[in-house]
């Protein structure tokens, strides 16, 4: 990465330099591939936001940017973001991501570790919202006792079994994927309204809309 952005003339209308049209007319061959920020997003299937976002973070920064402020990659930017996607499907948060790469020490190991730790407690809840799904779909005389419970009684037992925010938002979502039917009979036998069922029901899709992105990033 190249601190402190250097101006660079003229367009970005090739993103190389075709070097059989330079030899033996004296021009350097080692000129740097570029690219503007729209192609190295399309390039490894992100958003332009995203790597808008990377370069707010000091995670991947441009390095240079025309005399218009366009910011320019090269191709060690897009070796960078090549590590960075990796790194990400593997589910590692970005702040260890950029201390991996902007670090020399072999951190590399711990943060791996800690992430299967994480992936491990992370599938046996997943497991545990299974069993309860299941349950609840197979078993309709639990469905019928559930009227018995409010919602109040409902988020205290989740609280209560290690359901943070989160992963009540996900234990709604797969629910609500699952089998969205019996999700919605869920929330009526919970005495929520119709128009409280319609707002979980958006949220838990949209939830899960994010999660299915997040997943395949």
């Amino acid at each position: 990465m190249v601190s402190g952005a250097r101006s660079i003339t003229g367009s970005l209308k090739c993103e190389a330099v075709d070097r059989s049209r330079v030899d033996g007319i004296g021009l350097d061959l080692h000129v740097p591939r570029v690219t503007t920020i729209g192609r190295l997003a399309r390039r490894f299937g992100l958003s332009r936001s995203t790597l808008l976002y990377y370069d707010s973070i000091d995670l991947l920064e441009p390095s240079s940017r025309t005399d218009k402020g366009y910011r320019v990659y090269t191709e060690e930017d897009a070796e960078r973001l090549d590590q960075i996607c990796r790194y990400r499907r593997a589910g590692i948060p970005l702040e260890d991501i950029k201390q991996l790469l902007d670090s020399s020490g072999g951190r590399l190991v711990e943060i791996l570790e800690r992430r299967l730790d994480d992936l491990n407690g992370e599938i046996q809840r997943f497991q545990e919202q299974q069993r309860l799904i299941v349950g609840l779909l197979e078993n309709q005389g639990q469905l019928s006792r559930v009227r018995i419970m409010n919602r109040e009684r409902w988020l205290s037992l989740l609280a209560a079994s290690g359901f943070g925010e989160e992963e009540m938002h996900r234990w709604h979502a797969e629910f609500e994927r699952a089998a969205p039917k019996k999700h919605r009979e869920f929330l009526e036998l919970l005495c929520f309204s119709d128009r409280e069922i319609r707002s979980i029901r958006a949220r838990s899709r949209a939830w899960g809309r994010r999660l299915a992105k997040r997943a395949a990033e």
